[in-house]
């Protein structure tokens, strides 16, 4: 009778290189599992150990990777002994420098991963390091492919989102954000990185309490929304709190509440209201999103240690545990006051209807076209021009009656450009328009 002997590296060691350092504990042999999927987004300080064990569960036993830029092992023996959840291996690998993320070994480690965490620290590290290398290419096959579970804390929460801020130039304060919303600081990108669809349009920010951060998410949404016509949503958690999203939608808040006022929040432009842009997003010039005071839809949830506060992340409309909110900036002033669950229900409307609502002409056109609304009053609509990047061009509008708008083209060089018009968070109107 044979007898088989299983080596356990119960002591991290670790490899050093040019361009990672590795520290590794526990089984030295790969293990395949079936991961369960989600994502979990912690919002910095220390990690919650419930929403971790969450996170780790869903690795279903298999290889946890951590990723960062900076730092040692200090997750090693937490997430592979501390915390009680079984797993076969917990590794972490430190790139030094944007090389690693071509290193074979690193790339190996990504492919047998069943769970892959981000560490905080310098989040233009992590973006600069693995955009458009085989790092973030091999994450999203591991999403699409393997289901496996990913997550991260403070900066590694930050990465997450379709839209995201790089912190390129450095941090942004809600002060110096509000005050002008194309600061030099506000660094927002959506050059695909991380692709979570469970984060698709979402942007998240971390460390809400402390400091607070409402202002310069707030502001970060009004962004999105100018620069490339997309209703954004966010995400963001104290800096104690937990957000653990199932890939059913559904989106758990863990925390230390009642002892402790730990939140998190999910935000969205106001789909109630007809005209949803911002009054002004301008470079040079405070923020202005005001519309009466409910420009923005807020549901505040307590994290609590069981995880019991949801969020629907299929609707966002409904949750339980939390608090509805309004948030709106006037003239560069934040402005949070108590809101009403929010009711898109009755905006929807008849695809038809919506086909023969809107004409545009004349299409090529040289120095002007007029917009015609066959419903009636077109003055609450957001009319939208992009260019073939994507970024939304400034334009000057002349409203000849209710239902007319004539847009002027002469100061837009001769190319293809894009028209999106938009009432009630429906898209009334989307096509291609020519200069000549």
């Amino acid at each position: 009778m044979r007898t088989f002997i299983y080596i356990i590296i119960l002591l991290p060691f670790t490899s050093f290189g040019q361009s990672y350092t590795s520290f590794f504990t526990g089984n030295a042999t790969d293990k395949i599992t079936s991961p369960s999927g989600g994502v979990c987004l912690m919002g910095g300080a220390i990690e919650d150990d419930n929403a971790m064990k969450w996170f780790l569960k869903r690795a279903n036993g298999g290889d946890v990777l951590v990723l960062r830029t900076s730092g040692s092992n200090g997750y090693n023996n937490y997430l592979y002994a501390t915390l009680g959840i079984p797993v076969n291996s917990v590794e972490t690998i430190v790139c030094n420098n944007a090389t690693a993320s071509k290193d074979p070994y690193v790339v190996r480690k990504i492919q047998q991963a069943e769970a892959i965490w981000f560490a905080g620290g310098d989040q233009w590290k992590y973006i600069s390091y693995w955009r458009n290398t085989p790092v973030d290419s091999l994450i999203d096959l591991a999403l699409t492919q393997r289901n496996i579970v990913i997550g991260g804390n403070s900066a590694g929460m930050a990465i997450q989102g379709k839209y995201y801020f790089s912190a390129q130039n450095g941090t942004v304060t809600s002060a110096a954000a509000l005050a002008n919303p194309y600061n030099d600081l506000v660094t927002l990108d959506s050059a695909a990185f991380i692709k979570n669809k469970l984060l698709g349009s979402v942007i998240t920010d971390t460390h809400f309490d402390n400091p607070n951060r409402k202002g310069r998410l707030t502001t970060f949404l009004a962004k999105i929304f100018a620069d490339y016509g997309v209703q954004g949503k966010a995400i963001a958690c104290d800096e104690y709190t937990a957000v653990c999203i199932d890939t059913n939608g559904i989106a758990r808040v863990f925390g230390g509440f009642p002892a402790e006022d730990d939140n998190a929040y999910f935000i969205q432009t106001n789909c109630e209201l007809t005209n949803q842009l911002p009054e002004n997003c301008s470079n040079g010039t405070p923020l202005n999103w005001n519309r009466d005071g409910k420009a923005l839809k807020v549901y505040q949830v307590k994290g609590t240690s069981t995880g019991d506060n949801v969020f629907n992340l299929n609707n966002w409309q409904s949750g339980s545990g939390g608090t509805w909110l309004h948030w709106s900036v006037n003239n560069g002033t934040f402005v949070e006051q108590v809101g009403d669950q929010i009711s898109c229900v009755s905006l929807t409307i008849n695809e038809a209807d919506i086909a023969n609502e809107i004409s545009v002409y004349p299409n090529p056109a040289s120095e002007e076209i007029a917009i015609t609304c066959s419903k009636g009053d077109l003055t609450n609509y957001a009319i939208l021009l992009f260019g073939a990047d994507g970024k939304r061009i400034p334009i000057d509008s002349t409203t000849i009656a209710n239902n007319q708008v004539k847009i002027q083209l002469s100061t837009v060089v001769k190319g293809i450009y894009f028209l999106k018009i938009e009432a009630n968070g429906i898209t009334r109107f989307s096509g291609k328009i020519i200069k000549h």
